[in-house]
């Protein structure tokens, strides 16, 4: 995990909720990346939920990292939520043109365990060739 408790990551049945205590650094962002990746497949988790109400700044480094564990998480069969983007970093992020592209997000954790819940009782859609 990342040193000194910068972020939790818990496991709630298949589910694994990472909550960010404070603004990561890019090395710490990284290995965060690493450390849940990695987790995904030791707890065999379906779903992902990352808390980030704690930060008031997001930089695009920090987003694309985001964007990256997310698609990351798929490719290891956990969806991704992430919660908490607080009014501040979401007026930024549309200002700056950062976004998070198809990553899931809501409100707070009882709507992204909702949200988890959704997404994984459907079957996926595969897309259509464009």
């Amino acid at each position: 995990m990342v040193e000194q408790m910068l972020v939790s990551i818990l496991r709630q049945g298949s589910y694994l909720i990472a909550s960010i205590h404070e603004a990561l650094n890019d090395r710490e962002i990284v290995q965060f990346q690493q450390d849940l990746v990695e987790q995904i497949g030791t707890h065999r988790a379906r779903g992902v939920i990352i808390d980030v109400a704690a930060l008031d700044v997001l930089d695009s480094f920090g987003s694309r990292t985001l964007l990256n564990l997310a698609h990351a998480a798929r490719l290891r069969g956990a969806e991704t939520v992430i919660v908490g983007i607080q009014p501040t970093v979401a007026f930024a992020m549309v200002r700056l043109g950062m976004g998070l592209d198809d990553v899931h997000t809501a409100l707070d954790l009882e709507e992204g365990l909702a949200c988890l819940r959704r997404l994984l009782q459907e079957p996926r859609q595969p897309r259509s060739p464009r």
